[in-house]
């Protein structure tokens, strides 16, 4: 794009062409002689030629043509062309003609001929001559610098020899050139000027077009560099820090700088490192790159090496340091200058400004200085001073330069101020890189530095500290910033080679600095009088001149330097403290970076608190009075509420209630505190412009720390000092880090102070005025995180975490970012001063505390921007760093409860990381093993809980920088140690499966490990940062990122929101004492509720089709005999490949739902990898599924094939009677054929009833053959008992089975084994004798449903019922075994079940053989018979009637029964796809519904229903919420009709299938059972009804099948109005699947409930490690009472496993059992805390509504309610259902 400035005008050939429509195509001022035939012109040379033809005047588009007219002659013919055109010719009577249109910059050659009267022509006369060529056209200025114009323009379409160029400034030639190009450049212009460049076009012969000229306006030095720099956009829209820390692609990449663009991020890149080489940044030519020594041609490649330095990609440093100031905002400029000086660079004092004559004194940009020294004058030779370098009044030199000078006075100043061991350049000098190439904006900058000393005589340059300034340039030329300094400076050394002219400005100018002259008497032009004069002038002593005479080395130079300033130091000269300058420099028309606005209403601001503190515990006591004791006893209060390690022998629940109402005071008396006027001025100043706000901060900051550093200062030295001998002093130690904890003040205490503010109102009503004004502050506590200030998430000093204030704070935070609001997060732990703060600070450029005399208490969690280029590679949006208080700190070492805390912050920190840096010092071995225990406890609690962190481990103050390498024995020690604290660690937790420290993380010793040298090279003040240090934390840095990329692959970045809720519920667990047990996380919940709903759908699907696959292939066993051909094999046959399809089936859908299993696992949405440890539980579930279905589906199969060869003796005694009738029926007939006489249908009836009688009279009607079923129950239950003693077999024979079960069950002292009876007491034994009742009514509740089931069926009893019911009570049994039931409770349990059982199965083998009696069964069909007796004598077509017995009989029953055996899928299907299907998607959310409707509904009977028969009511409400669901609206008709058409189109379709394979001569019987077989997937089809309508058959198979297909569209609508005409409740009772129960299958689980308060299991699946529930409730509820007052219990199980209370039960033999090891009695059930203290608030709610209810049914007496339950509404119940179900 053409760069160009407002001054530029154009003038180009444009401005000079004529419009080429206007012009005349010739113009030929004659008389027209028309020829129509010019061929015909002769030419002779007898007619005369024109003389002396010439051009007379030619231009760029026309020339004039003259010659001399022949006598007689008034005719003349022009032509005229150019190469390769064509001649034009023209005639005239004029002897001179115009030409126009002609091409500019062509060659024409122009002819004329006389012509005679005659049309004869004369020889002709030829002339040549060039049209002027036109100026260039679109002049564009392509680039302006600040000494060099770019211009381009179009070429003309005519050849052009050259370009005539020239610029002008004014009337001035400046430069001039000839070019053959169409482009050109002038370079070394002025910078700041207008030019004006004129272009013409030339042409071989000389010929100049007109002049075009463009005008161009130079750049400002300033601006050449800004737009060389890449930097001109941030002159106005300054550079931020925040920008600058972003992580983006620049950061992390080495790229070669090949452009100027590249070199001031590289710049700040490498500084924000605080690497020393940062102002080494230089371009790389391409000759540099491409250049090959090989190749090289000393003739001809010398010259073109010289040459082709591109002097416009060096840039000076110092420009670069200077362009990078005047762009960047206030906070950037002072983290600039913070990390120049850890580097000891030079700092900017005074930075020039090419727009304006005046520069500006960076008096803000130096505050964040912080200095530590010991000077020798300290009387404490320990001692030293620590201050802000702007409020340190120190003596400053300056160094000045006069004119010319030969040495450099920079690298002078370097070797002045280092040791010869420990050479810095603090200064940039012409030997660095690029330090030779000229300076285009630096001029004028005037740098300081200090030296400081460290209080070592041999090796400190100078006894006391001092401020060394260095002005950029010729004091001549900076008079100002001359001024200044010789104002500021107690001595002023002037540098020069020649003081001829230029010493005016020495003797004019107004010293308050004692003046020194450096002179060069090496130089040529050093004059000895003049230096004379001027000496004399000013009056100078022969100290105050140093000279480099010849023979003088540099070295004996600077050595004469430093006597001069160690002397004039010793006379104690004049100190002057920075911010003391700042009236100077207003005096001198300076301007000061702090007087804009914005910085000084802040500073007035943070002052107004700030000198108010004058003592700093007062002042906290007074102004920030909430987060005092207060504050700290809330936070016991909240883990005691966890621990409850002070309850003793109290009522939990009323103990809880009692910490509650403590709590509620202690917030009430926070309250009780008006906002105070401090913390008033705080909020109000947060409330102001973004600009202000930040001012505001870093002032408060700057103040506090001024604070805090002069009263820690001598704390911090005792506490070293008591430190030595801890044992000794342990009390004055925990006195001493009480005073230090209360004399730390900072920003932090504020916002702490704002988070209780907000928190203490939140117990008030929404509505409440005082707590609507507090609803703005965490917005604003958002927007100071946006800001990159840093908040407190865990406040050390009362170690807890306000949670709802940072709750508030991060859902403000996410809704300011949104849709933006992807995190990772990464967490530096380590022992505490190791470097952990400052690593971040290197890594990231983050602030948190370092400094002040204070460390890092607690934990702070910052932002940091992910720029675009980086957010798709590493998933995130912001990186959230966070910065932990040390573990195994000195200060805490010391306190009783360190290791807790420890383990409490590292648990918390590590659960909220993404990665995690464990920060190591080499030198500290002890506490390294502390650490690394700690963590390893915390990645443990992790993997438990589903995350695993990546981790680093990171060893600093490492020697060797290739220790990488030389560590291997190093490495693989650390991971043997890391591997035995794993299993130390495993073991304390209780999960011993963890052998490995890489089974609980990911962790790679080869690429986990980074060892990082010291941070300083030598021996600080005065050393810089160790570049390797700085290489070193980048490497790690770019390796960081890699590793957040390949977070992404594994899973999902979370979002804010995600980690408020980690930091809830791992806070939460972590107020436990055992952490894993007491974990609960919402997220995981969710994630596990996903998992759980897709498998109850793959589950779902694998039961679907495997109850479809089973009904088909039951269907074809039924019908097996009806489409039996002689060639079929028998029935067993038919079953066993049943059953080889079955298993083959059920093979390929398990390794369906499996392989969707494994996919799920796959991918990285929804959080999966938290509940990666369930997989293994949900893949058992998969293989139990499995292996159920199979012995389900092959029982069933075997069953079916039973069933169906028991029919099969029924059929034949039914087919002999139906064949003999038949038989006497056609003998009758053919009789009746014979007759003579016709009979009429009464005289038929009569004759065939004779026959009836007489045939059915005659037949054997012995039938099936009555068993005695109870006899057959008594048998296999002899068979069960017979390993038995012989009194149960005296038992069994002395009993009669029908008169068992007819009593309740009822367990008495006899049932159990006599020593448990005489070993417990009586109170205890009945704890036995209840649960074995309960036992007993489950399993007699279960083997009535098993009997019932089979009895609604219409087959005849199997001995397969009683084996079944039987095994299912010795599995009961078996798993009941702690019961210490004797044999009589066995025997008598079975005798009960098995008489109930054998009663009813009696009943149904009588009513199936009353129902197939053959008798009976004859007289249904005997109408039939007799009215085909009749159509048969009457030879009446039977196609019809037969089609419709047929459609009726055999299609109808089996279409009924089709259509109840599909119903139940697609009805379970409608309801889990229904408005409610969230109930039923997994067990937790269906828990959810259930006690949300009873909680609407407030129905005590419906409560007990819930707790005492859970099962019963379960069965119900699903049942209740089918039934709801259908009668409402048409959907069971839906369904019907979809199963009516399906059917009646496959029977259509089998019918014409058949009809197509049938032979002319086919019969009926043979077209039926074709039918029959096409259909034996789906319809059984009952043989007698068949047999029955194929019998006294003389009808077509042709009409026939037409009548069929006729009377099924009859079938489907009268179906249909039969269904109609069915209500909902007998439809469901109908069908094959019930509903019902595959729906309490999916939710009612395992059936297993809490040994304490039997709330019912939740996890997913049947096959399970742990039984869990969201919620459990008072102990009172499931019956529980105190043994001596006999009021119910309140107490909570989740809250009694985390005290010190003790139970006992018959699992634990009647012995005492601490609550807290329930598992060693209840292995496989997890109880987790709480995740609230309201989360039970739904049960508190229902026990203290119903507890008069509660306490009449159980027999007791009411309960003794905890004062804090009776203030819990009903919407509070409702909510913590939601809160502890995890419902959003």
């Amino acid at each position: 794009m053409a760069d160009t400035s407002e001054d530029e005008a154009f003038e180009d050939a444009s401005d000079f062409f004529e419009d080429d429509e206007s012009c005349l195509c010739t113009s030929l001022r004659h008389q027209s002689l028309e020829d129509d035939n010019k061929d015909s012109c002769v030419l002779t040379d007898d007619v005369p030629a024109p003389g002396d033809l010439t051009v007379q005047s030619i231009s760029t588009h026309f020339a004039v043509l003259i010659w001399d007219p022949p006598e007689g002659i008034d005719i003349f013919e022009l032509s005229f062309y150019t190469d390769g055109e064509q001649a034009e010719t023209r005639t005239t009577n004029s002897n001179s003609a115009e030409v126009e249109k002609l091409k500019p910059g062509t060659e024409y050659t122009f002819s004329v001929a006389s012509v005679t009267e005659k049309d004869w022509r004369s020889s002709p006369v030829t002339v040549s001559a060039f049209t002027k060529p036109v100026p260039p056209e679109r002049i564009q200025v392509n680039h302006v610098s600040a000494d060099s114009v770019s211009l381009r323009w179009k070429s003309p379409d005519f050849p052009v020899w050259e370009y005539h160029v020239t610029c002008w400034q004014g009337d001035q030639l400046v430069q001039e050139m000839a070019t053959k190009s169409n482009k050109t450049t002038f370079n070394n212009l002025s910078s700041g000027v207008q030019y004006s460049i004129k272009v013409t076009t030339v042409l071989e012969n000389g010929s100049e077009s007109k002049i075009a000229t463009r005008y161009a306006h130079t750049k400002t030095s300033l601006e050449g560099l800004l737009v060389n720099l890449g930097l001109m956009d941030h002159f106005k829209d300054k550079l931020s820090l925040s920008t600058v820390l972003q992580i983006s692609e620049k950061t992390i990449t080495d790229k070669t700088l090949t452009s100027p663009l590249s070199l001031p991020w590289c710049f700040l890149k490498r500084l924000m490192m605080v690497n020393v080489t940062a102002r080494s940044v230089k371009c790389v030519s391409t000759v540099d790159e491409n250049w090959d020594s090989a190749d090289f041609d000393i003739c001809n490649d010398l010259d073109s090496l010289v040459e082709c330095q591109d002097s416009s990609i060096v840039v000076n440093p110092l420009d670069i340091v200077t362009a990078l100031f005047l762009c960047s905002d206030g906070f950037l400029q002072q983290e600039m200058t913070l990390k120049m000086s850890m580097c000891q660079f030079s700092v900017p004092l005074l930075l020039p400004s090419s727009d304006t004559n005046q520069p500006m004194f960076m008096l803000w940009a130096l505050r964040d200085i912080v200095k530590k020294f010991r000077p020798h004058s300290l009387e404490d030779p320990r001692g030293f001073v620590e201050e802000r370098i702007v409020l340190s009044a120190l003596p400053m030199v300056s160094f000045v330069r006069l004119g010319k000078c030969g040495f450099s006075k920079s690298q002078i100043l370097n070797k002045l101020l280092s040791n010869p061991q420990q050479y810095h350049d603090t200064f940039l000098h012409h030997d660095m890189d690029c330090g030779d190439s000229p300076r285009k904006i630096s001029d004028g900058l005037v740098e300081i530095s200090w030296y400081l000393p460290c209080g070592n005589k041999n090796i400190d340059i100078f006894p006391e500290p001092v401020t060394v300034a260095n002005l950029r340039g010729d004091i001549c030329s900076f008079e100002t910033q001359y001024s200044f300094l010789c104002q500021t400076s107690s001595a002023v050394f002037v540098f020069f080679d020649s003081l001829d002219t230029e010493h005016k400005i020495l003797t004019t100018q107004h010293h308050k600095a004692q003046l020194f002259l450096v002179g060069n008497a090496q130089s040529k032009n050093f004059n000895i009088d003049a230096l004379k004069l001027v000496a004399s002038e000013l009056n100078l002593k022969k100290a105050n001149v140093i000279l480099k005479v010849k023979q003088m080395n540099d070295a004996d130079f600077v050595k004469n330097l430093r006597s001069t300033i160690t002397n004039w130091l010793k006379g104690d000269p004049s100190k002057m403290q920075l911010e003391q300058m700042v009236d100077i420099a207003h005096e001198l028309g300076i301007r000061v970076d702090e007087d804009n606005k914005g910085c000084q209403n802040a500073k007035t601001n943070a002052f107004e608190i700030t000198t108010k503190i004058e003592d700093t515990l007062q002042f906290k006591e007074s102004q920030l009075p909430l987060q005092g004791k207060i504050w700290k006893e809330l936070a016991k209060l909240e883990k005691e509420e966890c621990r409850l390690r002070k309850a003793g022998d109290q009522n939990i629940e009323i103990y809880k209630s009692e910490l509650q109402e403590q709590k509620l005071n202690l917030r009430e008396e926070q309250r009780g505190y008006d906002m105070s006027e401090a913390m008033t001025c705080f909020i109000n100043a947060l409330t102001t412009s973004r600009l202000e706000r930040s001012y505001f901060l870093k002032w408060m900051r700057m103040n506090l720390d001024n604070l805090s550093r002069k009263s820690l200062t001598g704390l911090r030295d005792q506490y070293k000092e008591k430190c030595q001998d801890s044992v000794v002093n342990k009390e004055e130690i925990k006195d001493l880090d009480k005073q230090i904890s209360n004399s730390s003040l900072g920003i932090e205490h504020f916002v702490r102070e704002m988070g209780q503010l907000y928190e203490s109102t939140l117990t008030l009503p929404k509505e409440s005025e005082a707590r609507q004004q507090m609803m703005h502050l965490p917005e604003l506590c958002a927007k100071l995180l946006l800001d990159g200030f840093p908040l407190e998430l865990v406040d050390g000093d009362a170690s807890n975490i306000p949670l709802h204030w940072v709750k508030n704070v991060l859902g403000q935070l996410d809704r300011l970012v949104k849709p933006r609001n992807k995190i990772l997060v990464v967490t530096v732990l380590g022992v505490q001063s190791t470097g952990k703060s400052t690593l971040l600070n290197t890594m990231f450029g983050v602030q948190f505390a370092v400094s002040s005399g204070r460390c890092t208490r607690g934990a702070f969690m910052l932002l940091i921007k992910v720029s675009d280029d980086l957010r798709n590679k590493m998933d995130c949006d912001f990186l959230v760093i966070i910065d932990t208080e040390g573990l195994k700190s000195p200060e805490l070492a010391q306190l009783d409860d360190s290791y807790e805390h420890d383990n409490e912050l590292a648990t918390l920190v590590i659960g909220l990381s993404d990665v995690t840096i464990i920060n190591i010092a080499m030198e500290n071995s002890t506490e390294m093993k502390d650490i690394l225990q700690i963590v390893v406890h915390a990645f443990l609690r992790m993997k438990e809980v589903g995350k695993k962190p990546i981790c680093q481990f990171v060893h600093q103050n490492v020697a060797d920088v290739s220790a990488h390498d030389k560590n291997l024995r190093d490495r693989k020690l650390l991971l043997e140690q890391l591997n035995e604290m794993t299993q130390a660690a495993a073991k304390m937790e209780g999960k011993e499966e963890n052998q490995k420290f890489t089974d609980v993380m990911e962790y790679d010793p080869e690429i986990g490990n980074w060892y990082i040298p010291g941070l300083w090279h030598g021996n600080p003040p005065m050393a810089p940062v160790n570049a390797g240090y700085s290489e070193a934390v980048y490497d790690f840095k770019k390796t960081m990122v890699q590793v957040f990329g390949n977070i992404k692959e594994t899973n999902t970045s979370g979002n804010i929101k995600d980690f408020l809720e980690w930091t809830k519920s791992l806070w939460n667990a972590v107020k436990y004492e055992n952490f894993i047990f007491s974990f609960r996380n919402s997220l995981v919940a969710d994630a596990y509720m996903r998992l759980c709903t897709e498998y109850h759908k793959w589950e779902w699907d694998f039961k679907k089709h495997m109850y479809s696959w089973l009904t088909s292939a039951e269907t074809k066993i039924s019908n097996f005999e009806v489409i039996r051909t002689e060639l079929d094999n028998d029935i067993n046959y038919f079953l066993c490949q049943l059953k080889t399809k079955a298993v083959l089936e059920l093979d390929q859908r398990e390794k369906v739902v499996l392989n969707s299993l494994t996919e799920y696992f796959k991918q990285t949405e929804g959080h999966v990898y938290l509940v990666e440890r369930y997989r293994e539980d949900f893949t058992n579930n998969v293989k139990c599924l499995r292996r159920d279905l199979e012995n389900s589906v092959l029982r069933k199969l075997e069953l079916a094939s039973c069933i169906s060869q028991g029919m099969r003796k029924l059929e034949n005694i039914k087919k002999t009677h139906t064949d003999l009738l038949g038989k006497r029926v056609l003998a009758l007939l053919e009789k009746c054929k014979t007759s003579s006489s016709r009979k009429t249908d009464s005289e038929l009836e009569k004759i065939f009833e004779k026959v009836w009688q007489e045939t059915v009279s005659e037949l054997a009607l012995h039938g099936l053959e009555h068993n005695n079923i109870v006899s057959n129950v008594y048998h296999h239950l002899r068979s069960n008992l017979k390993q038995k003693g012989g009194s149960v077999h005296e038992m069994i024979n002395n009993v009669n089975l029908l008169e068992c079960g007819i009593h309740p069950f009822t367990v008495t002292a006899e049932n159990f084994i006599q020593r448990i009876v005489h070993k417990v007491k009586k109170f205890f034994f009945e704890d036995f004798q209840m649960k074995a009742q309960e036992v007993a009514d489950n399993l007699i509740q279960k083997c009535v449903s098993v009997v019932d089931e089979k009895c609604l069926g219409t087959s005849d009893y199997h001995e397969n019922y009683i084996e079944d019911i039987l095994h299912k009570i010795d599995d009961t049994l078996s798993a009941n075994r702690k019961l210490h039931t004797s044999e009589i409770f066995e025997v008598s349990l079975k005798l009960h079940i098995c008489g109930i059982a054998a009663r009813c199965f009696q009943d149904m083998h009588d009513h199936f053989i009353q129902e197939n009696d053959p008798c009976r069964c004859l007289e249904q069909f005997k109408e039939k018979y007799f009215t085909d007796f009749k159509d048969l004598y009457n030879e009446r077509d039977q196609c019809k009637r037969k089609a419709e017995e047929f459609t009726t009989l055999c299609l109808k029953p089996a279409v009924e029964s089709w259509v109840a055996a599909s119903l139940g899928p697609d009805i379970v299907d409608e309801v889990l796809m229904g408005k409610n299907a969230l109930q039923f998607s997994t067990r937790a959310f269906f828990q959810y519904s259930l006690l949300r409707q009873l909680l609407l509904e407030s129905n005590f009977e419906s409560y007990v229903r819930y707790i005492c028969f859970y099962k019963d009511f379960v069965k119900e409400w699903i049942y209740d919420r089918i039934r709801e669901h259908f009668a409402n609206g048409n959907k069971m008709s839906q369904l019907e009709d979809k199963y009516l058409k399906t059917i009646s189109k496959e029977i259509l379709e089998a019918i014409q299938t058949t009809q197509k394979q049938t032979h002319s001569g086919a019969t009926v019987k043979e077209f039926i059972q074709k039918i029959c077989r096409e259909l034996e997937a789906k319809l059984a089809i009952p043989k007698d009804a068949v047999d029955a309508v194929m019998a006294l058959s003389n009808a077509k198979v042709e009409p026939f099948a037409h009548s069929l297909s006729g009377f099924i569209q009859d079938l489907e609508r009268s179906l249909k109005n039969t269904f109609l005409k069915l209500d909902t409740e007998t439809r469901l009772q109908t069908l094959k699947m019930k509903p019902q129960d595959e729906l309490f299958k999916r939710v009612f689980g395992c059936g297993k409930g809490c040994p304490f308060c039997k709330a019912p299991c939740e996890a997913g699946g049947d096959v399970h490690t742990d039984h869990w529930a969201s919620i459990h409730r008072p102990e009172g509820l499931g019956k529980y009472r105190f043994t001596m007052s006999e009021k119910l219990v309140t107490e909570i199980c989740s809250s009694s496993v985390f005290s010190d209370r003790k139970f006992k039960c018959y699992e634990t033999n009647q012995e005492y059992h601490p609550f807290k090891k329930y598992r060693e009695i209840f292995p496989d059930w997890h109880i987790p805390a709480d995740p609230s203290i309201q989360a039970s608030d739904y049960w508190k709610y229902v026990m203290v509504k119903f507890n008069q209810q509660f306490a009449e049914r159980y027999k007791a007496k009411p309960a003794n309610i905890p004062i804090v339950w009776l203030l819990i509404t009903k919407e509070q119940a409702e909510d913590s259902l939601k809160e502890s179900f995890s419902i959003k």
